[in-house]
């Protein structure tokens, strides 16, 4: 059975984005948006300086190195630093990527929560790296709002139903750069290792032109995610899964090797927006209480 990541018009007609929005949900996980009114200039502007911050030396970006605190996960990680499988049980070497990790906004995130109230790590240079991704950061909540608003209408539900629930929200910002592989990988190893995201929804920019984001499929095959330009490709996590009893999936991905000797030269880059809910939201889909009949996986 072939499976393609769906394409959805965010400008189309309303309820036919509901639709597509709720299949691709159901039967991928993942999706790519187009005309989403994310301001060009705004991603052009964070592009640019992510790129710029992960072509200095290694000192420059140490200065934002984030702390050995496991709760304070933000900062830069150099390379080989993380291993995504270990997320599933795997056991891999680690990835072949370098990170740079922003914090939700410390008077905004629930203070109480475990990555709430936590101080954003700038690094010395480049000087317009802070402005050019907080205010990336504010257009990707607002996107990930937009899109909760059509989610919930895809569920039956008031549009602005989740929004109690993500006014405190926890999301990071991460600008992801993969280096040319320039020595044979260990085995098992990829830039990106196997691993489903744990939050609501992922808002990926990816590099145009630019392949090795693999989604896998329900038979166990990779199917590769093809950027498209001024589009960016979402896919749902963990918790929307289980918000909607698994009605949506949570699909697993990785980032694999390129194939030939030319790509392998080359730099990767993306951009990455992790939604997450508040600390304390109630992630149950309200019609899944006890008692109901589809209350059977994720009841409370």
């Amino acid at each position: 059975m072939a499976m393609s990541i769906p394409v959805v018009d965010l400008s189309g007609p309303r309820d036919a984005v509901v639709r597509q929005i709720d299949d691709a949900a159901m039967n991928v996980g993942f999706f790519t948006i187009a005309g989403h009114g994310v301001d060009s200039h705004t991603v052009d502007t964070a592009w640019n300086e992510v790129v710029a911050f992960f072509g200095q030396s290694h000192d420059v970006k140490m200065t934002a190195h984030h702390p050995t605190d496991a709760n304070h996960p933000y900062g830069y990680h150099a390379p080989q630093q993380e291993t995504l499988a270990a997320s599933l049980g795997q056991a891999t070497p680690p990835d072949l990527k370098e990170t740079f990790n922003v914090a939700p906004p410390k008077h905004h995130a629930d203070p109480t929560g475990v990555f709430g109230g936590k101080d954003r790590l700038w690094p010395s240079h480049p000087a317009r790296l802070r402005p050019a991704l907080e205010a990336y950061y504010d257009a990707m909540e607002n996107l990930a709002g937009r899109i909760l608003q059509l989610m919930a209408e895809a569920l039956h539900l008031p549009t602005t139903h989740f929004e109690p629930s993500i006014d405190q929200h926890l999301s990071a910002l991460r600008g992801i750069h993969y280096p040319p592989v320039t020595q044979p990988a260990e085995e098992g190893q990829l830039r990106a290792g196997i691993h489903a995201d744990y939050g609501t929804l992922t808002i990926l920019l990816p590099g145009a032109g630019t392949g090795g984001l693999e989604v896998e499929h329900v038979e166990g095959h990779w199917v590769p995610v093809q950027p498209i330009d001024d589009c960016f490709v979402i896919n749902t996590g963990d918790l929307l899964a289980q918000w909607t009893n698994d009605r949506w999936r949570s699909t697993r991905h990785r980032v694999a090797l390129p194939a030939t000797e030319r790509a392998r030269s080359e730099h990767r880059y993306a951009i990455a927006f992790f939604h997450q809910p508040n600390w304390h939201a109630e992630v149950i889909h309200p019609g899944f209480r006890a008692g109901s009949k589809d209350w059977s996986k994720y009841g409370i």
